[in-house]
């Protein structure tokens, strides 16, 4: 699919975002005044910033009201709610933290679990799309949860308490989640059994040839749903962002064990550069079935 940038921004940033939320619903680090005030900051900088870029990838805006509606059967839907209503909560437990230097664990614990279900039903959206092989698979929740820990540990600085810290653990456990995602999606799209038969409806009479394209030039379907990556190419995103994403971040903590500032700055700034490039991929070498129909 076409990887517009206000879509990679949105997946990019508020799984950022949700994911510090989640560390700080849980007092990591367990800040008060206006240092809190800056770790909230930034994580709702990113949520609420992401969040409004999905809303820029509609056709018309003024329309995102209404998705709020659809809640019993859209996954959309559901990550409004979840995302407003953890926003709330998490609002309420800060300013408990910024401006009465009291903590409240149990909404804080409320607020940190709604931000991984806010993060989830965002994968939901994209993991319930048969007519998607690459995406239709149990590993892409899995992907965007640990991408979104792995994240919020890292801006959540908790990459000083020992050598093996949390933010490295859940590093690893994001680049093993990443890299499950590449081999089944790259599975799904090989063995996939949507083909011009199935999508005509008529395979069941022999092999289905195309005799001509549907149309001469290019239009809107071929533009959004079969966006072309060359598998060179592809090849080389995946290397530069998993390096980025991973590696590089989890040598920094490692190099910089006794100021580990610095190796958790370094981990940041490679980490959301390389979860930027592995997010454009993710849509670039998405194939929608519709594909089918224009003999690609």
């Amino acid at each position: 699919m076409h990887p517009a940038p206000s879509v990679i921004f949105f997946t990019a940033f508020s799984g950022l975002g949700f994911g510090l939320l989640a560390f700080l619903g849980l007092g990591m680090p367990g800040l008060n005044g206006w240092l809190a005030f800056t770790f909230y900051f930034i994580a709702y900088a990113f949520a609420v910033g992401g969040l409004l870029a999905s809303v820029a990838h509609l056709a018309n805006p003024k329309n995102a009201i209404k998705s709020f509606s659809q809640w019993r059967s859209s996954w959309l839907s559901r990550e409004g709610v979840l995302a407003v209503v953890t926003l709330i909560v998490t609002a309420i437990y800060a300013i408990g933290r910024i401006f009465f230097d009291t903590s409240m664990p149990a909404l804080g614990a409320v607020g940190s679990a709604l931000s991984i279900l806010t993060v989830f039903s965002t994968s939901m959206i994209y993991t319930q799309l048969k007519t998607v092989p690459r995406w239709n698979s149990p590993t892409t929740p899995f992907m965007f949860v640990a991408y979104s820990l792995a994240g919020g540990a890292l801006l959540a600085g908790q990459v000083t308490l020992a050598l093996f810290t949390l933010a490295l653990y859940l590093l690893i456990v994001a680049a093993i989640a990443q890299l499950l995602n590449w081999r089944v999606g790259d599975q799904r799209m090989l063995t996939s059994e949507t083909n011009l038969g199935t999508a005509t409806g008529l395979g069941n009479v022999g092999v289905v040839r195309q005799y001509e394209p549907p149309h001469s030039g290019k239009n809107y379907l071929l533009n959004e749903m079969v966006y072309v990556v060359g598998r060179k190419h592809a090849r080389k995103v995946r290397r530069i962002s998993f390096v980025a994403a991973f590696l590089i971040p989890v040598l920094a903590l490692l190099a910089f064990r006794d100021a580990p500032h610095i190796g958790g700055m370094l981990a940041i700034i490679f980490h959301i550069l390389g979860v930027i490039g592995s997010r454009w991929l993710y849509f670039a070498e998405a194939r929608h079935v519709v594909a089918n129909f224009y003999g690609k």
